[in-house]
């Protein structure tokens, strides 16, 4: 494995005693590090339960501290992130917005739970409404802070304006997917997106940041 190589190269180039050696070891496990951390953020890389498969009644381990570096533990990042929004006064809801498409809607709301879920916040799922509008109502009613549009890119382009202006001021609309019609919507002030590319760590805490977390 690549520990071994490593291992093979230390001692070939002078062992531990050899300063340089000791330098090159040290930036080779920092690369390795921070490789780990962004794969983990974008979920190229998994941790079951931290950032996939998160348990929605799960909370951030005893000891986390949001100050402080607290050594080099992989989910460090994503504890901190779900303690955050523990210590929140009220723990943020996340409106999922469902319609359309049948498949692509609950394939879509089970993506965005679990992407939401990451950051521990309170997920309020809808199996598919009727029509939109139905959904709006809905969603209104809730007060979720956070609603998220699941249907197929098809249905996007004229259902997410509607829901856009529908909406109560300061919900923040989320589109779930990556659209075609995605800069049409940007250009109507819908600036919210996730899918599989997202950085999931970096997302959340855009998301915490704007709900005053």
């Amino acid at each position: 494995g690549e520990s071994r190589i490593v291992y093979r190269q230390i001692l070939q180039t002078g062992g531990f005693s050899d300063p340089q050696t000791c330098d090159r070891f040290r930036e080779t496990i920092n690369n390795t590090r921070e490789r780990r951390l962004q794969n983990l953020a974008g979920r190229r890389e998994i941790l079951v339960g931290i950032n996939q498969y998160p348990d929605a009644a799960g909370k951030a381990p005893a000891g986390v501290l949001l100050s402080g570096e607290g050594g080099m533990r992989a989910a460090l990042g994503f504890e901190k992130l779900r303690l955050r929004t523990e210590q929140a006064p009220e723990i943020p809801a996340v409106f999922l917005l469902t319609f359309g498409n049948m498949a692509m809607c609950r394939a879509r709301a089970q993506f965005s739970a679990g992407f939401f879920g990451v950051a521990g916040f309170r997920i309020l799922d809808n199996n598919r409404f009727a029509t939109v509008e139905e959904g709006i109502q809905a969603a209104r009613k809730s007060g979720a802070r956070i609603v998220v549009a699941c249907s197929s890119d098809d249905e996007y382009e004229q259902a997410v304006p509607l829901i856009a202006r529908s909406l109560d001021p300061g919900t923040i609309l989320t589109v779930a997917g990556d659209p075609s019609c995605k800069e049409a919507l940007t250009d109507q002030g819908i600036n919210h997106f996730i899918s599989i590319r997202s950085n999931v760590l970096e997302t959340l805490l855009e998301y915490q940041k704007e709900l005053g977390l």
